[in-house]
Parts: structure tokens; C-alpha cells; sequence
């Protein structure tokens, strides 16, 4: 069965089962591999994107539940010039990444909360960052978001 959505601003249609989860299309069939599976049961985020604006673990949707939606994936942050989206260039200069596995589904969260949110606290962040780091690269994170949404007073204060 063909299914019909956007991803990254562009037209696509995914010829798949309808139970076939997302993350597969986007990598396999699209070849988008900045998409990472970890866990297979939406419980650590390595797979996430954007459907419609709303941070999705991918690896649990179905892709026929995105016909006619539009998808964003960590390819499609950056600007037609290849600038890097702020979130991105945030975590570049707050070295966040150490093994990285994760760093494309944590970027994707935090873009999500800011674009909901705007300047969010710690709480915030707290409530909306659920996806694991297994190398506990947590603070910096923490910073990159606050960073990305110039609180760098506050961003420094947590690298302290």
C-alpha cells in the first residue's frame, strides 16, 4: 500500500505495510539514517521526530498513521543554505555529544520544546527531555537548550 506524506518539506509516498513503523520508512526506504533505532518500544527517544510539530518516537508509529502529515526528521533542521538550526550549533558549542547514538532524537525533543514553549525552564526541560543518554551527557544538554534560547547566563551557571 502506498502511503503519502511530506518529510522535510517535500512530497513522499512510502510503498509499505500499513503497520510498518515509521522509523523503517524514513531509513530504509527514504534512506534518511540520521534517525536512530535504540530501543524498538518508544522508551528511549533515539528515533525521535516530528509529526505535525509533535515530537513522535517514530519507532512505534505506524506509517499509515502519518498519510497526509508532515514529518521532520534531524535532516531536515537545517536551512536550504545548510546552516545549522540554533539547537544544533548549541549543541556543537556546549560539546554535547560523546558517543552521539542518541544526540539526533535529544536534538529533535529539545526543538520541540522550544518551539512550544520559547525560553524554557528547568522544569521544563526537566518534564519535556525524557529521552536516554546512555554517556549522561544531561548538563550539557541542559545548557545547548538554555544556550539555544539565550538564557546564557543561566547556561553557564550550569556548567559550573
Amino acid at each position: 500500500m502506498a502511503i503519502a506524506f511530506s518529510v522535510n518539506g517535500k512530497p513522499v509516498s512510502v510503498e509499505a505495510d500499513a503497520d510498518t513503523p515509521l522509523l523503517w520508512a524514513l531509513r530504509d526506504d527514504l534512506g534518511l539514517t540520521g534517525t536512530k533505532f535504540g530501543c524498538g518500544i518508544a522508551a528511549c527517544g533515539a528515533c525521535s521526530v516530528h509529526v505535525d510539530g509533535a515530537v513522535t518516537r517514530s519507532c512505534s508509529v505506524p506509517i499509515s498513521d502519518v498519510a497526509g502529515k508532515s514529518v521532520t526528521t534531524i535532516e531536515g533542521l537545517k536551512a536550504a543554505d545548510g546552516t545549522l538550526h540554533k539547537v544544533q550549533q548549541a549543541w556543537i558549542e556546549a560539546q554535547v555529544p560523546q558517543c552521539g547514538y542518541c544526540q539526533s532524537g535529544q536534538i529533535m525533543a529539545a526543538v520541540a520544546l522550544i518551539e512550544q514553549v520559547g525560553s524554557p525552564s528547568d522544569a521544563q526541560i526537566d518534564d519535556a527531555m525524557t529521552n536516554i543518554c546512555r554517556c549522561g551527557t544531561y548538563p550539557r544538554i541542559r545548557t545547548a537548550i538554555l544556550a539555544a534560547t539565550g538564557q546564557a547566563a543561566a547556561a553557564q551557571q550550569g556548567e559550573a
